[in-house]
């Protein structure tokens, strides 16, 4: 919408003075309004709105250069011969300037002047009003006089429907609905940056297209969001036009345009389509704080969920999501359940703890997806954060050098094999993280390992007892081999066993750390 021009002969704007009479000080101060326009038709301005401008003495907006304003357009026909008008004109609208101080030191330098013109109308007891296209404090001009002005004057933000709430009525879909989570984004964010917050929530809008439209959209398409996204252009306003964004010119899209993902509850367009699928899902030691972006959307995107129950506990529960719980000892069953599902053309998401590949399920799942039946089925593996690194980034850093991964579950390979192991890794001196290494069925292997690690490393060597790591009994205790206790560790457990250099200090607060340096005598 093309705003409309001040005209000639409207009362000019009185500029700030260097000094003011007595008279001047003693005038009482006059009142600050942020005064939210809405997203660009004049019938969704507030009667707040409509009463301030009306009252107001002083009505400042925003522009270009080329002078014409669109929150001056749209409030057009509640301004007076009467009114003082404040154009308030950027100085540049892009990151290429000749300040020396760059784009960010010509903007504070024109935000601080547009401040000292409003400040010298309030000081002389004017009224102010500012006006914003949709809400004053949402990616508003406004909000750089709200931060320089409120503290020194009385002041009243009047809140304005935003160009989300707008963007959402002309598609006429709902953004979010029951427990989903929204988030909102600017374009100018970095690609990458896009895609993580993109694939890690439920219905998103992004703001300030117009030249960000390529990024946006390869972060749409890199997220698994591309399909569902859709683009406002103008909403509300003038020439608006509503669309698929993967259908959309990016030539053509201007800055007031916002991609917008809505809720997928009851819009069965939204979920993803094609074969069914397994996808090995890591979720870290505990829960929700330790899923990446990646993971969070794949757990999104199936249908099913498939894994042992205390994994499955958490994972947010989303509406439609079919959830399979089983045992921890049934592995391989709990594979070919999933393989068969996506056979039948169900996108399956197997849950497991930590990384899948770390003593997990992604192996049992390939072991099942080798066999012919099931070579057709695509499966993919995604990483999660493992037990061993969760345990050894809370004591410090004692995997900072090279280290060996070891169970001490005799329950899938022969207890010498495992003894075999350890007196190897011992012996080539490598930190060792020691997983299973103790349940209520076996209770004996803790006491072998220290006996024969003893053997090798001196009683002084650091060991992290690392329990429930990220959960709510976190324990993360760090001592020495010779004071181990096997009876202490159950199967909730993890064991950091040092090297020869391991070192241990204890932190002025009291904190006792541990590490392995990067270099080795």
């Amino acid at each position: 919408m093309s705003a409309e021009q001040p005209t000639a002969d409207r009362t000019t704007a009185p500029q700030p003075t260097a000094d003011r009479t007595t008279a001047d000080q003693a005038t009482p101060k006059g009142r600050l309004y942020g005064v939210g326009l809405g997203p660009g038709d004049p019938n969704l301005m507030t009667l707040r709105a409509v009463e301030v401008i009306g009252q107001a003495d002083v009505v400042a907006y925003h522009s270009a250069r080329h002078g014409r304003s669109i929150a001056r357009s749209i409030a057009a026909k509640h301004l007076r011969e009467s009114h003082i008008e404040e154009p308030l004109v950027y100085p540049v609208t892009t990151e290429t300037t000749d300040h020396p101080g760059g784009y960010q030191g010509a903007m504070e330098e024109f935000y601080a002047s547009a401040a000292d013109r409003l400040a010298a109308h309030l000081d002389a007891g004017r009224t102010v009003a500012v006006l914003a296209e949709g809400d004053p404090l949402f990616y508003s001009s406004y909000m750089h006089m709200h931060k320089r002005l409120a503290e020194r004057y009385e002041t009243e933000v009047v809140p304005g429907v935003t160009s989300v709430s707008a963007a959402a009525a002309r598609l006429g879909t709902p953004l979010v609905e029951g427990e989903e989570v929204l988030t909102i984004l600017p374009g100018t964010l970095p690609e990458d940056e896009l895609t993580a917050r993109l694939a890690a929530t439920d219905s998103a809008v992004v703001m300030k297209l117009g030249r960000t439209f390529p990024a946006v959209r390869g972060a749409m398409e890199a997220s698994g969001r591309l399909a569902e996204a859709r683009y406002v252009e103008r909403a509300t306003m003038a020439g608006e036009r509503t669309g698929s964004l993967a259908d959309t010119d990016a030539g053509s899209v201007p800055y007031f345009a916002v991609a917008v993902v809505p809720s997928r509850i009851g819009n069965p367009g939204s979920v993803p389509s094609g074969p069914g699928e397994v996808v090995v899902v890591g979720t870290g030691p505990a829960g929700p704080l330790w899923l990446t972006p990646q993971t969070r959307r794949a757990l999104a995107d199936a249908e099913v969920l498939v894994g042992y129950t205390t994994y499955l506990d958490r994972v947010p529960v989303k509406p439609g999501q079919v959830r399979h719980g089983s045992d921890n000892k049934v592995e391989s069953e709990r594979a070919e359940f999933a393989l068969d599902l996506a056979r039948r053309g169900r996108r399956v998401a197997v849950v497991s703890g930590g990384d899948p590949g770390v003593f997990a399920m992604a192996t049992a799942v390939l072991e099942v997806a080798a066999q012919p039946e099931y070579a057709d089925v695509p499966v993919r593996v995604l990483p999660g954060v493992t037990a061993a690194n969760a345990a050894a980034a809370a004591a410090g850093a004692p995997l900072g050098h090279d280290y060996a991964t070891v169970s001490l579950s005799d329950r899938l390979k022969p207890w010498e094999v495992i003894a075999e192991r350890l007196r190897a890794a011992a012996a080539a001196d490598l930190v060792l993280a020691l997983y299973n290494p103790g349940s209520r069925s076996r209770t004996w292997q803790v006491a072998q390992a220290r006996e024969l690690l003893l053997e090798l490393r001196s009683p002084q060597t650091p060991v992290v007892v690392a329990r429930d790591v990220g959960g709510p009994e976190q324990s993360v205790r760090i001592l020495t081999l010779a004071e181990l206790e096997p009876s202490e560790v159950d199967m909730r457990t993890i064991l950091l066993i040092g090297s020869s250099q391991t070192r241990l200090s204890t932190r002025p607060d009291g904190t006792r750390l541990t590490w392995t340096p990067r270099r080795y005598p």
